[in-house]
């Protein structure tokens, strides 16, 4: 019984996620940066982790990106897609996504191959007073230096 129960609510998890993907505006990189930049982005993984992070207009990605407090932490607008970067230069990770909207929940899907990596909510400003733990850091030129895409 218990497993028929399981089987169920992921088959109506499968359902809903399918639905709400068929239901969203996808969002250029001006609307991207219009809607996280000086905000907060918070949010759940696909697998159920939780995530909070300070889209500070410098760069930096602070709070904490699901698996442990930022501390080197960068994002940036590249084309239609939003990109985070972690670590230093030497051994640094990537993650980009496309934003999808519905509503007023925000769908990120992984660039590489197209399936959603987690759904977000924006809150304006940095309400949960994400800072840098008195450790600051700073992105590197390619990241934060970026000239802001062309509005056409």
């Amino acid at each position: 019984m218990r497993r028929r129960s399981l089987a169920l609510l992921a088959a109506l998890s499968m359902v809903a996620w399918t639905s709400l993907a068929a239901a969203v505006e996808k969002l250029d990189g001006g609307a991207i940066r219009q809607a996280f930049e000086g905000n907060t982005v918070s949010g759940r993984y696909t697998n159920g982790g939780f995530f909070t992070e300070y889209h500070a207009p410098d760069g930096r990605a602070l709070g904490h990106n699901g698996w442990q407090p930022n501390r080197d932490a960068c994002w940036t607008i590249r084309r239609e897609e939003v990109c985070y970067y972690y670590g230093p230069q030497s051994n640094r990770t990537v993650h980009c996504f496309t934003v999808e909207l519905s509503n007023k929940l925000y769908v990120l899907r992984n660039v590489s191959n197209g399936q959603i990596n987690a759904l977000a909510s924006i809150e304006p400003g940095n309400p949960r007073d994400h800072g840098d733990g008195g450790a600051p850091w700073q992105c590197d030129g390619l990241i934060s230096q970026a000239p802001a895409p062309m509005m056409t």
